[in-house]
């Protein structure tokens, strides 16, 4: 990264992480085309136990790539055998996220050359992330799309959890809302060494997200904060989504109702099963996906309105690190000069 002196992170190029967007969002080809770019890609486990169809998603990521990647494992869901594949296959990263990330995980993980990168929300998980032996943590703002574990914004959660680690090495990657080059360099700026995005990757070519999904992440500008959907399969998960009219509609939704009694208004291969996907249910549609595709969960992150077109993956890489780079030499390298010559 020359003059700037910017290392990546945990043998990355760059300090740019591509989130494991669920359940299946991010394939092999997404992962793949963010590690080509020098990024770091994370496919996203079952939420079930599957360990030979994970396999075969590994194995396939990597006919796409020589490139290091990672995957994504949502602890509140069976995930133990899931994790035993992963560690057999060597891959380089594990991401951890909803559930804590244990001493015992991580020294197994170590053991197989497996780095460990939990996702917080709270400062309190970013000590136990640290005291367990993390190798980098995800710091996840309200701002983010999808399920979101915390309640504090980005810009005073990065810094806290900054000095938190002090002087170990343990890069903190901040996540939520961060779609363009300027939110990269914000982030640094709050002492962040990485950063994590969702809703810029989702709205890719390579994304495994239903067209009409894709759409609406350009069109569409508000998102809110809600827990309509999938209350039934996975309690206590607030989320954030997209203001699609569906959502409009329904979003004063009574707390006792949920998606278990609701009909079923389409169906969708997800990894390697066939599901129902009923009102409410919260899985979001992927290309399989048939039925009322308008009245399914779209989740997105607060910094939607910055999309403006479906990019190639490779493409947002390069336009992260190229206007990041950019803008700290141009705007203020120059602005600091002035002010203090």
């Amino acid at each position: 990264m020359g003059p700037l002196g910017w290392r990546g992170i945990l043998g990355f190029e760059y300090g740019i992480v591509q989130a494991p967007l669920g359940p299946d969002i991010s394939g092999p080809e997404l992962v793949a085309a963010v590690a080509n770019a020098g990024g770091l890609g994370l496919l996203r486990a079952p939420d079930w136990e599957s360990p030979d169809y994970l396999r075969d998603l590994i194995r396939k990521t990597r006919t796409l790539t020589d490139k290091p990647f990672g995957i994504g494992v949502v602890l509140a869901f069976p995930h133990k055998e899931n994790i035993k594949a992963i560690l057999d296959e060597k891959v380089a990263v594990l991401q951890l996220y909803w559930g804590e990330c244990t001493e015992e995980l991580v020294l197994e993980s170590h053991q197989a050359g497996v780095k460990v990168v939990p996702q917080v929300g709270r400062i309190e998980e970013a000590k136990k992330a640290i005291d367990a032996g993390a190798d980098a943590i995800i710091v996840q703002g309200r701002e983010a799309g999808g399920h979101v574990i915390g309640q504090d914004a980005l810009i005073s959660l990065v810094p806290r959890v900054v000095d938190l680690v002090g002087g170990r090495d343990i890069p903190v990657i901040a996540a939520g809302g961060i779609v363009d080059a300027r939110g990269y360099v914000a982030a640094l700026a709050l002492g962040a060494r990485g950063v994590c995005l969702g809703t810029r990757f989702l709205a890719t070519e390579e994304s495994h997200a239903h067209p009409t999904y894709k759409r609406k992440l350009v069109e569409l500008d508000e998102t809110e904060y809600t827990d309509i959907f999938g209350r039934a399969r996975w309690p206590g998960a607030p989320h954030r989504v997209l203001k699609t009219p569906f959502f409009t509609d329904w979003r004063t939704l009574p707390s006792h109702e949920n998606e278990a009694n609701q009909p079923v208004i389409g169906h969708s291969t997800i990894h390697d099963k066939e599901k129902e996907i009923r009102r409410f249910g919260g899985t979001v549609p992927n290309p399989t996906t048939t039925g009322d595709i308008e009245s399914m969960a779209m989740y997105a992150g607060e910094g939607v309105g910055l999309i403006k077109e479906i990019l190639p993956a490779g493409e947002v890489v390069k336009r992260l690190v190229a206007g990041a780079q950019l803008l700290i030499r141009q705007s203020f390298s120059s602005e600091i000069t002035s002010t203090l010559g």
